[in-house]
């Protein structure tokens, strides 16, 4: 198979999609350690308390990831074979899928804060820190979910700048209500982690309404119809569920799995827990650049394989698979480099400090080979395959490292990093077997009738190569 895609169309791409949505999650992240550092100054507990109500967070993030993904599956796939009204259809349903969730959510963090905190954590003092915090950023979850589908509409149809100048404002928002309402300033009460919560609460509804009066007044050639939105046929709604519905099952053990993982966390000492806050931040900023390039892959992908280009969206993914890892690494280790000064950031203690700089270590290797594994699960959404991805990872998440990770710190209660390590026992095995499944090319699997025509040939194309 002749190589279509060099290196430097392929970092040409990167620049120009990837770097606007890299941006645009490193704000978000950003937002996140602008939280964690001023409510820093009200103590370890309450960062501690913060990191646990983030794990509610990330258990919500696994909840309507699923919908999110598939509704990327769908956008890019219809924007290249330009189908307006798959389109329209894609965002109602998954706009209704999310919507559910996120009300869901919200009224079980709302109603019962202690019930959701102490799933997590044993720690009275932390789960009565966290119950004014959690309460308000529950109220944020709905918006969360409807901005992300927005967002995803928006980078799917190539309108990337949006979005990103969305969480600028956004996050300057955030950062000048925390400012006022943790220290209390300018005569407003100091109300400490509440006025974290607040912030992040408000400046959520600030993107959220950027984002749809950008939408509504865009001069894309796309337009959102409410006539189309909403009249979704039987046979569309059976295409749809059957795309994501492997997604969301993965969505669901991933997060499960990992609920089971932030218990054993929850259950350690309050150093540990308020380090592994910190360290979830630094993750973020990591995630908020592989995110980056994860999002621009599977539009890309998504694109290519929409519209018949099989061959592009084959060599796109085997690169990113190679590219990704290094940036990883690359950041992690500025991150290990720096671990003092970063972590001291966060008002932690000499004994939380100790614990961060070797989670970063550990994470400099596994964390590479992990986001390699991310970025081939999403490409194989982008393109039409949700099944493959998903049987891997819940098999490796269930039979290896939930066990591993819940005997070393439930059972066994060995030191806070050896417990920390078998988080990640089973990205290896997921590497080698992912990366033999990408090679094959069996993941190209469209939903547009363009992708589907040139199918064969492409088949037969890799055939001969083999």
């Amino acid at each position: 198979m002749k190589m279509k895609m060099s290196w430097k169309d392929f970092l040409k791409v990167m620049v120009t999609i990837a770097l606007p949505i890299a941006f645009q999650n490193l704000l978000s992240t950003t937002a996140s350690m602008v939280d964690t550092i001023m409510i820093g100054s009200q103590g370890e507990l309450s960062v501690a308390a913060v990191g646990i109500c983030a794990q509610i967070g990330s258990l919500f993030f696994s909840a309507y990831w699923g919908f999110a993904s598939a509704s990327i599956l769908f956008f890019s796939q219809f924007w290249g074979a330009q189908d307006e009204k798959g389109i329209n259809k894609t965002f109602g349903i998954s706009f209704i899928f999310m919507c559910l969730v996120g009300f869901s959510f919200a009224a079980l963090c709302v109603m019962n804060p202690t019930f959701m905190l102490s799933i997590y954590t044993d720690k009275t003092a932390i789960i009565q820190a966290g119950e004014p915090y959690i309460r308000i950023i529950g109220l944020a979850y709905p918006m969360q979910a409807f901005g992300v589908l927005v967002s995803f509409l928006l980078r799917s149809t190539e309108r990337i700048k949006a979005p990103l100048i969305c969480s600028i404002v956004s996050l300057i928002v955030n950062f000048c209500l925390n400012f006022v309402l943790i220290y209390g300033r300018f005569g407003v009460p100091k109300m400490g982690i509440s006025g974290a919560a607040v912030g992040t609460l408000v400046s959520g509804v600030v993107n959220l309404v950027l984002l749809v009066i950008y939408l509504l007044r865009s001069k894309s050639s796309l337009r959102l119809h409410i006539s189309q939105l909403f009249h979704i046929d039987g046979t569309f709604f059976k295409t749809y569920l059957t795309k994501a519905f492997p997604i969301l099952c993965n969505e669901f053990f991933y997060g499960t799995g990992q609920m089971l993982i932030n218990i054993v966390i929850g259950h350690q000492d309050e150093s540990a827990i308020a380090a592994m806050a910190a360290f979830r931040v630094c993750e973020g900023f990591v995630f908020a650049f592989f995110g980056g390039l994860s999002n621009a892959t599977s539009v890309v992908v998504g694109q290519n394989v929409g519209s018949g280009e099989h061959k592009d969206a084959y060599q796109f993914v085997k690169r990113s698979a190679l590219f990704c890892p290094m940036v990883t690494f690359t950041i992690v280790l500025i991150c290990t480099v720096l671990h003092h000064p970063l972590l001291g950031l966060f008002g932690l203690g000499e004994t939380a400090i100790m614990y961060g700089k070797y989670m970063l270590l550990i994470y400099l290797f596994l964390g590479s080979i992990r986001t390699c594994n991310y970025i081939m699960n999403e490409s194989y959404r982008a393109a039409g395959e949700s099944v493959f991805g998903t049987v891997v990872e819940t098999l490796g998440l269930f039979l290896i490292s939930v066990p591993a990770t819940w005997i070393a710190g439930m059972v066994l209660h060995l030191p806070f990093l050896a417990v920390f390590a078998f988080v990640y026992t089973d990205e290896l095995i997921r590497l080698v077997i992912e990366l033999k499944y990408t090679h094959s090319g069996k993941w190209i699997k469209p939903v547009t009738k363009e992708g589907k025509q040139t199918l064969s040939e492409f088949r037969k194309l890799l055939n001969e190569k083999a």
